[in-house]
Parts: C-alpha cells; structure tokens; sequence
C-alpha cells in the first residue's frame, strides 16, 4: 500500500472544545448537542463526521458509475450520522447514507450504491478496515 496523503487535526477540550489544523484550514468551536448551552456553538464531531462521509462516499458513487459505464448528473448524497449509547454504557455511530440519481432507475441506482460502499474508505473503515495505531505522545 502507498500513503497518498495524512490530514492531521488536534483537539483540544473533546466534544465541547476546538479542534485545529497544523496549517490553519480548520479552526473549529465545536457544539455538543448534548450539553445545555454549548449545543449552538458550534458543529460536533457527528455533523463533521457526516460531511466528510457524504462527500466521500459521493467520490466513489462517481466513479463507480463511471466505471460501470454510467452517466450520473446533478446527483447528491445526504448522510445522517447517529451517536448512539449501547446497552454497557459505551456509544457508537449508526450511519444512513442516502443518493439521488436523477434519470437512474432504482435497482441500478442500489446496484451503484453497493459498488461504491465496498470502495468508500469511511465505509471501509465502519467495517472494522481501518489501521488504528495509538501512540502516546
């Protein structure tokens, strides 16, 4: 495998704090929903996670259709990224993914859904794909 490229983010405070980047593109107040106050402050974690994924996902969708031969105009994702508390007081991410293909007919529009899922790297990722190394610093 060959490392394309590495984004790098530094948080500061968790889901009620600020998240950075080295080179000043992202300079966030984050919001956390679940705290009184601190709601409307800012994005969380969830609605970041949900705009990354949705336009990831929509890259693959893209290019699968174009490799399967398939002309998709003014489409568009819309993802929904859910915390949810598990039954041993521990949270994870229920995630929708959501596509309108204009002019595609139904089946065909799942089929490309499908295709694009197993090449997506946020969707490989939820499947337990991705290398997680965690190092102190």
């Amino acid at each position: 495998m060959k490392t394309l490229f590495t984004a790098e983010a530094i948080s500061r405070g968790g889901r009620s704090g600020t998240i950075q980047t080295p080179d000043g593109l992202l300079d966030i107040s984050l919001g956390n929903p679940l705290e009184k106050g601190i709601e409307k402050r800012g994005p969380n974690p969830e609605l970041l996670f949900a705009g990354a994924y949705s336009a990831c996902y929509h890259s693959a969708l893209i290019g699968t259709a174009k490799k399967l031969g398939t002309t998709i105009k003014d489409s568009a994702v819309r993802t929904l990224v859910s915390l949810i508390e598990d039954d041993h007081g521990g949270y994870c991410l229920a995630v929708e993914l959501h596509a309108k293909l204009p002019g595609i007919d139904p089946a065909q529009a799942q089929r490309l859904m499908d295709e694009a899922h197993k090449t997506c790297p946020y969707s490989k990722a939820l499947r337990g794909d991705a290398s997680v190394k965690l190092v102190v610093d």
